[in-house]
């Protein structure tokens, strides 16, 4: 019985099979890299000014509030512009080449361009001051900065890991009077979740867990 495809034939479709599963190969993993939030977990990133939150925050105390200043009523929790730093640095520090980035920015009137450590991809939404004034500590996300010399990210920020904790909200709140604090979060009893729950006014799981709620 004569053959339905010549020897060519055959290897011509071998050989396409081959790249077509090659090209969808290799189009999934250029999708997982759009996506990815820039730098890997636990990269430190780079940045104009050597910033050590160890030394900032966890040396001399300083609040998150005081440069992240939008942190409590807008999606982005800001970073530090030139006149923050210069409140301390005017006197403090004025001939350290580290902080020749700074005097230049405060004498040309150019802003520092902070690298972001924490960077989601456009397509999903995230409000600082709604995670804030539920009850979300900073650490639950940005892990103990005041630990790191260079800042870096910890969490993965995969759709999972955030899907994890908005199916088990009530197990990621605090008082609102810890939520800045820079300490490991302490297992709240049945009651306290219970009484936290009633004062924040949480959604229910489906709700937070809904395609909409981060993707607008």
């Amino acid at each position: 019985m004569a053959q339905a495809f010549s020897r060519q034939a055959v290897l011509l479709i071998k050989l396409g099979t081959i790249a077509i599963s090659i090209f969808w190969v290799a189009a999934v993993l250029l999708w997982r890299w759009a996506i990815s939030p820039a730098g890997g977990v636990n990269d430190a990133i780079a940045q104009p000014i050597r910033f050590s939150h160890k030394h900032h925050v966890g040396d001399d105390g300083l609040d998150c509030r005081y440069c992240h200043t939008s942190v409590e009523k807008a999606a982005f929790a800001g970073m530090p512009s030139t006149q923050i730093c210069l409140s301390c640095h005017s006197q403090l520090f004025l001939d350290s080449p580290a902080l020749a980035p700074l005097h230049d920015s405060a004498g040309t009137n150019r802003p520092i361009h902070w690298n972001r450590v924490h960077d989601l991809p456009d397509f999903v939404y995230f409000d600082h001051s709604i995670h804030v004034n539920k009850g979300v500590a900073c650490v639950e996300c940005h892990s103990r900065v005041d630990q790191m010399p260079l800042t870096r990210r910890t969490a993965s920020l995969e759709m999972q890991w955030c899907l994890n904790c908005h199916r088990s909200t009530r197990q990621h709140i605090r008082p609102f009077s810890e939520v800045f604090l820079m300490q490991d979060q302490k297992p709240l009893s049945r009651e306290e979740i219970r009484q936290l729950s009633g004062i924040y006014q949480l959604q229910s799981e489906r709700r937070l867990t809904d395609c909409s709620t981060c993707h607008r």
